[in-house]
């Protein structure tokens, strides 16, 4: 069985709904969705997922503990663990032990544009799938000043492998425990120094895919340029269609809100007028099934780039986000 995974927790409640949202819509309602739990803050969800048949809370102890216990010997590796506290956006790598046998991963903060198809297409030829242009910056993923990058790596590699965690596509059973042990033992033998010290997971991901030589495919390197889209939020040149984008006529696949954090949608929904890029197209998917609750604004909208504010303070305030 093929399915869609994802990882959330209370607090992307919102990201999240706008997320099963369009899939519902893109990819049909019938489409198994398998959530990772970020933490135990899962109340909302739960409740929201009993009315949708196709989706379930993924709930294996074993393999989330599993995977606790991988990332607190990987961080480890790389800072100080007395002060390291051990977060929940690692257990996405559930997902390879999960019910799917192929799967493809988007953060709550995506929206689904178009049939995933091709992505799975590719995975009877590859193990993992991205689609993404995080390989033009490699800096967010390895030390580019640690000698030994290029003795793990050679710059072929780094130049072409490296991508976003938000969205991939992947098989289940390509990290197993003697995997995993494997890899721990790498990073204890020197090679943690090579990982960017800021990004959680994501360096780690991209270590784990590079060092077990998995064959690795891109969208956006391996489509013609004038079929290619990108995805990120950040591109404000997309142009929308019916609550579809599309990139110079290219339909996108997926969009990703990257840089707008959770706090923020989570205070738009609760009526606060504070405009982030494509939030009109956010607020449909949100709102898709209970448009009676979409805000209405009445007042002239702030930019979510704006220092801290009165706003933001209030509106975190009214959702019991901060005292």
């Amino acid at each position: 069985m093929n399915g869609i995974c994802t990882l959330a927790n209370d607090y992307v409640f919102d990201q999240l709904v706008a997320l099963l949202n369009s899939i519902d819509v893109i990819l049909g309602k019938e489409t198994p969705v398998c959530i990772y739990p970020f933490d135990q803050q899962t109340q909302r969800i739960a409740e929201e997922i009993a009315k949708r048949p196709n989706v379930f809370l993924y709930d294996d102890q074993a393999s989330i503990n599993r995977w606790d216990q991988f990332m607190l010997k990987a961080a480890a590796e790389r800072m100080n663990p007395s002060k390291h506290r051990l977060y929940g956006a690692h257990r996405r790598f559930c997902a390879f032990d999960g019910p799917f046998d192929k799967f493809i991963y988007l953060d709550a903060d995506t929206l689904v544009m178009n049939s995933l198809d091709a992505v799975f297409h590719q995975l009877d030829v590859y193990d993992f799938i991205v689609y993404d242009f995080q390989f033009k910056d490699i800096s967010k993923i390895y030390n580019t000043k640690s000698p030994k990058l290029l003795q793990v790596f050679p710059q072929s590699r780094l130049d072409t492998e490296i991508f976003c965690s938000g969205f991939y596509g992947a098989k289940r059973g390509l990290f197993n425990s003697e995997q995993t042990d494997w890899l721990i033992e790498n990073l204890q033998n020197g090679e943690a120094e090579i990982l960017y010290g800021g990004a959680g997971e994501q360096p780690l991901l991209n270590y784990m895919v590079m060092k077990s030589g998995l064959k690795t495919y891109n969208f956006a390197q391996q489509l013609p340029e004038n079929q290619k889209t990108g995805c990120s939020a950040t591109s404000k040149h997309f142009e929308e269609q019916d609550y579809i984008l599309y990139d110079k006529g290219n339909r996108l696949t997926y969009l990703h809100y990257i840089g707008v954090p959770p706090q923020v949608t989570q205070a738009v929904c609760a009526g606060e007028n504070i405009d982030f890029p494509y939030r009109d197209l956010f607020l449909h998917y949100r709102y898709l099934h209970e448009p009676e609750n979409r805000p209405n604004f009445t007042t002239t909208a702030q930019s979510y780039q704006a220092p801290a504010t009165n706003l933001l303070t209030r509106a975190l305030k009214k959702i019991n986000l901060i005292k």
